[in-house]
């Protein structure tokens, strides 16, 4: 395996016009193919994003004739480069909700792995607006890794980033690049896109390679943008801003390894119990 490689992140900033956000992601592909990307990244919804859950639901369709997958399969295999599809909402046979699932391409666009976000982002943001994807998306069941030419590759989506557990599992049995494409709110983006993205870097010794979505979009949604490459030791390699583009870093996958030789707290895991300790049940010294 070589341990080099240049990966690149797509930033794009989609709305409720499937043809055209796939046309666009697919220029920005080619565009990164163009200048030696090897792996390219796209965002969670990138063929896709308005706040209306019935919108969503509309453009979601069959995974056998999403014409959105059919296309970034196609490119792939165009251009001969890896490609990590952030999210597609998909419908499937015979389940009322849709789910939101991530596409590892092979360069000779073959689908290699799928992944299904499995944590459902409910809540009420600081400007009171509500998202509820619990109501609408069906959650995944299982955490995904695959093999590539260049390493083993844990697969996330946004909201997953807030629970340590998935990263370190996925660091465990040997990812040494965890993605996380997201559309992470303008104002949860804010506060804490760049600390969580960083710390799960430095938790798991491991690249964290983050394309996100960026921009308004209908129904006056916003997102964060500054796509994201983050190093094992908590550099960040690229930050895109907050304006559409294709952002890309060679990286140095032996530096998962210095990282992990340094700070082997991967093998340190310890079983533990819980004591809560009450008031009345003080110990009399």
């Amino acid at each position: 395996m070589s341990r080099r490689l240049t990966v690149a992140c797509v930033q794009v900033s989609p709305n409720e016009d499937r043809a055209a956000n796939t046309a666009a992601a697919l220029e920005a592909i080619r565009n990164a193919a163009r200048n030696g990307a090897e792996l390219v990244a796209l965002p969670e919804y990138v063929a896709q994003l308005h706040s209306s859950r019935h919108v969503m639901r509309e453009g979601a369709g069959p995974e056998s004739t999403d014409e959105a997958l059919a296309a970034f399969r196609s490119v792939a295999a165009e251009c001969g480069c890896w490609l990590l599809i952030g999210s597609l909402t998909v419908r499937e046979v015979g389940k009322d909700k849709i789910v939101n699932r991530s596409y590892l391409i092979a360069a000779d666009g073959s689908i290699v792995a799928t992944y299904d976000k499995l944590h459902m982002f409910d809540a009420v943001l600081p400007n009171g607006r509500q998202i509820r994807e619990g109501d609408s998306y069906e959650a995944g069941s299982r955490a995904v890794l695959a093999e590539t030419p260049w390493c083993t590759i844990g697969m996330t989506i946004c909201y997953d980033v807030r629970f340590p557990y998935l990263y370190r599992a996925l660091a465990q049995h040997g990812a040494q690049i965890i993605m996380v494409p997201s559309a992470f709110t303008e104002a949860t983006g804010e506060l804490h896109w760049h600390a969580l993205l960083r710390a799960r870097a430095i938790e798991n010794g491991c690249f964290i390679v983050a394309p996100a979505t960026t921009g308004k979009h209908p129904s006056s949604h916003s997102t964060f943008g500054h796509s994201l490459i983050v190093d094992p030791f908590g550099t960040i390699l690229l930050d895109g801003g907050s304006e559409p583009g294709v952002f890309q870093a060679e990286i140095d996958l032996e530096q998962v390894d210095v990282a992990r030789d340094r700070m082997p707290s991967l093998t340190h895991d310890r079983q533990f119990e819980i004591d809560v300790v009450s008031n009345t049940s003080r110990m009399a010294i």
